[in-house]
């Protein structure tokens, strides 16, 4: 009975998340248009790359005229978090074969927050589950609407919509940053680092540049 109620808690965490957070690929869908990327292309970024802040990244540093490599860069970067905490739950959601590709997919900041706050390991399965599952439909398909929305505006930047990627970005940081004094430290030194080059080097670059700023606090 503990169990069963465990996975049903489980599945209304997931459920909540997914959908919620899910949203947010208005958004992205939106600042992808208005950096220039087309609907197809904001749709497939979306449904291989799943990564929210590194999509945001990614759109900004082209919307900015970024080299496409820097972008990719940069996005890659942001989300190699997530194979750290791949490593935190393959012994917990012990997938076995070809399914392993899958879900190593869902292994993203919301699907890891979900699964680690159960109390049991079925029902942190549970909560994978559901969370991967719910969010990654929402997503694609706000994407779609928020991609797709924007197309028909002639001028996106008109409306103010190039502030979007940033501003959903720092949403997506903010509850991180409010939790730890040691990460908002990392930040500003980060954005400092990224300020002082960006006159000088192309955009995307100081974002890769601003990782020195990680590399100090792991030493120290």
């Amino acid at each position: 009975m503990e169990e069963t109620t465990s996975r049903s808690a489980a599945v209304r965490d997931g459920l909540g998340v997914g959908l919620a957070v899910g949203l947010s690929g208005i958004a992205f869908g939106a600042a992808a248009v208005t950096a220039g990327l087309s609907v197809p292309q904001a749709c497939v970024l979306s449904l291989l790359a799943f990564t929210g802040a590194s999509q945001f990244a990614l759109a900004g540093a082209v919307g900015a005229g970024g080299d496409l490599l820097a972008a990719t860069l940069g996005a890659l970067l942001l989300g190699g978090r997530n194979t750290l905490y791949g490593l935190r739950m393959a012994d917990l959601l012990r997938v076995r074969g070809p399914r392993r590709l899958l879900a190593a997919h869902g292994v993203i900041d919301e699907t890891t927050a979900v699964t680690m706050a159960q109390p049991t390991p079925r029902a942190a399965r549970t909560g994978f589950v559901t969370t991967f599952a719910s969010l990654y439909v929402a997503w694609n398909l706000t994407t779609l609407a928020g991609a797709y929305g924007t197309s028909f505006l002639g001028d996106p930047g008109v409306l103010g919509l190039d502030v979007v990627g940033p501003v959903a970005f720092l949403a997506i940081l903010w509850p991180r940053l409010a939790g730890s004094a040691e990460l908002r430290r990392l930040a500003a030194g980060a954005a400092v680092i990224a300020l002082c080059a960006t006159p000088f080097l192309p955009p995307g670059v100081p974002v890769l540049l601003s990782a020195v700023a990680v590399v100090v606090v792991m030493v120290r």
